[in-house]
Protein backbone atom coordinates (compact mmCIF):
# COMPACT_ATOMS: atom_id res chain seq x y z
CA UNK A 1 0.00 0.00 0.00
CA UNK A 2 3.03 2.28 0.45
CA UNK A 3 6.09 2.47 -1.74
CA UNK A 4 9.31 4.37 -1.17
CA UNK A 5 11.38 4.78 -4.32
CA UNK A 6 14.91 6.15 -4.23
CA UNK A 7 16.70 7.64 -7.21
CA UNK A 8 19.79 9.68 -8.00
CA UNK A 9 22.58 7.28 -7.14
CA UNK A 10 25.54 6.64 -9.39
CA UNK A 11 29.30 6.86 -9.85
CA UNK A 12 31.03 10.12 -8.93
CA UNK A 13 34.63 11.19 -8.46
CA UNK A 14 35.96 12.18 -5.04
CA UNK A 15 34.99 15.76 -4.29
CA UNK A 16 31.92 15.53 -6.48
CA UNK A 17 28.22 15.84 -5.66
CA UNK A 18 25.06 13.79 -5.98
CA UNK A 19 21.44 14.42 -5.06
CA UNK A 20 19.31 11.51 -3.91
CA UNK A 21 15.52 11.55 -3.91
CA UNK A 22 13.01 9.37 -2.09
CA UNK A 23 9.37 9.54 -3.12
CA UNK A 24 6.62 7.99 -1.02
CA UNK A 25 3.37 6.93 -2.70
CA UNK A 26 0.24 5.01 -1.84
CA UNK A 27 -2.63 5.41 0.60
CA UNK A 28 -0.76 7.93 2.73
CA UNK A 29 -2.46 10.01 5.38
CA UNK A 30 0.66 11.62 6.83
CA UNK A 31 4.43 11.22 7.02
CA UNK A 32 6.41 11.83 10.19
CA UNK A 33 10.18 11.46 10.43
CA UNK A 34 12.07 10.57 7.27
CA UNK A 35 15.61 9.18 7.30
CA UNK A 36 18.51 8.23 5.07
CA UNK A 37 20.59 5.19 5.96
CA UNK A 38 23.56 3.69 4.18
CA UNK A 39 25.19 0.28 4.14
CA UNK A 40 28.65 -0.42 2.81
CA UNK A 41 29.69 -3.97 1.83
CA UNK A 42 30.29 -6.09 4.89
CA UNK A 43 29.13 -3.38 7.29
CA UNK A 44 25.98 -2.63 9.23
CA UNK A 45 23.34 -0.20 8.03
CA UNK A 46 24.01 3.20 9.58
CA UNK A 47 21.82 6.27 10.01
CA UNK A 48 23.05 9.16 7.88
CA UNK A 49 20.46 11.89 8.45
CA UNK A 50 16.93 12.43 9.74
CA UNK A 51 14.34 15.14 9.14
CA UNK A 52 11.11 15.64 11.05
CA UNK A 53 7.81 16.70 9.52
CA UNK A 54 8.53 20.18 10.85
CA UNK A 55 11.91 20.33 9.13
CA UNK A 56 14.27 19.75 12.05
CA UNK A 57 17.36 17.84 10.99
CA UNK A 58 20.16 15.79 12.47
CA UNK A 59 23.23 14.24 10.86
CA UNK A 60 25.83 11.60 11.48
CA UNK A 61 29.16 13.14 12.45
CA UNK A 62 30.81 11.67 9.35
CA UNK A 63 28.57 13.64 6.96
CA UNK A 64 27.85 16.83 8.89
CA UNK A 65 28.73 19.89 6.86
CA UNK A 66 28.81 17.94 3.59
CA UNK A 67 25.31 16.43 3.30
CA UNK A 68 21.98 18.26 3.50
CA UNK A 69 18.65 16.52 4.06
CA UNK A 70 15.42 18.21 3.00
CA UNK A 71 11.82 17.32 2.18
CA UNK A 72 8.80 18.48 0.23
CA UNK A 73 5.79 17.60 2.38
CA UNK A 74 3.31 18.36 -0.40
CA UNK A 75 4.97 15.71 -2.57
CA UNK A 76 5.92 13.27 0.23
CA UNK A 77 9.45 13.42 -1.09
CA UNK A 78 12.78 13.61 0.70
CA UNK A 79 16.17 14.59 -0.67
CA UNK A 80 19.80 14.17 0.28
CA UNK A 81 22.25 16.62 -1.26
CA UNK A 82 25.72 15.12 -0.96
CA UNK A 83 28.72 17.37 -1.56
CA UNK A 84 32.47 16.85 -1.18
CA UNK A 85 31.98 13.12 -1.55
CA UNK A 86 34.69 10.77 -0.31
CA UNK A 87 35.42 7.14 -1.20
CA UNK A 88 34.22 6.15 2.26
CA UNK A 89 30.75 7.46 1.34
CA UNK A 90 30.43 4.52 -1.07
CA UNK A 91 27.40 2.47 -0.02
CA UNK A 92 23.84 1.56 -0.83
CA UNK A 93 21.66 4.40 0.43
CA UNK A 94 18.20 3.59 1.76
CA UNK A 95 15.33 5.86 2.68
CA UNK A 96 13.08 5.12 5.62
CA UNK A 97 9.93 6.89 6.76
CA UNK A 98 7.26 6.71 9.44
CA UNK A 99 3.98 6.76 7.51
CA UNK A 100 0.35 6.59 8.48
CA UNK A 101 -1.87 4.93 5.89
CA UNK A 102 -5.63 5.08 5.51
CA UNK A 103 -7.29 2.99 8.26
CA UNK A 104 -3.91 2.03 9.67
CA UNK A 105 -1.34 3.05 12.30
CA UNK A 106 2.01 4.73 11.77
CA UNK A 107 4.58 2.19 10.57
CA UNK A 108 8.11 2.24 9.23
CA UNK A 109 8.69 1.72 5.51
CA UNK A 110 11.91 1.19 3.54
CA UNK A 111 12.94 1.91 0.00
CA UNK A 112 14.83 -0.57 -2.17
CA UNK A 113 18.12 1.32 -2.01
CA UNK A 114 20.27 3.19 -4.50
CA UNK A 115 23.98 2.61 -5.04
CA UNK A 116 26.42 5.48 -4.56
CA UNK A 117 30.00 4.83 -5.62
CA UNK A 118 32.74 7.41 -5.06
CA UNK A 119 35.84 6.52 -7.03
CA UNK A 120 38.36 8.01 -9.40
Amino acid sequence: QVQLVESGGGLVQPGGSLRLSCAASGSIVSVNDMRWYRQAPGKQRDLVAVITSGGSTNYAVSVKGRFTISRDNARNTMYLQMNSLKPEDTAVYYCNADIKIVLGPFAGYWGQGTQVTVSS
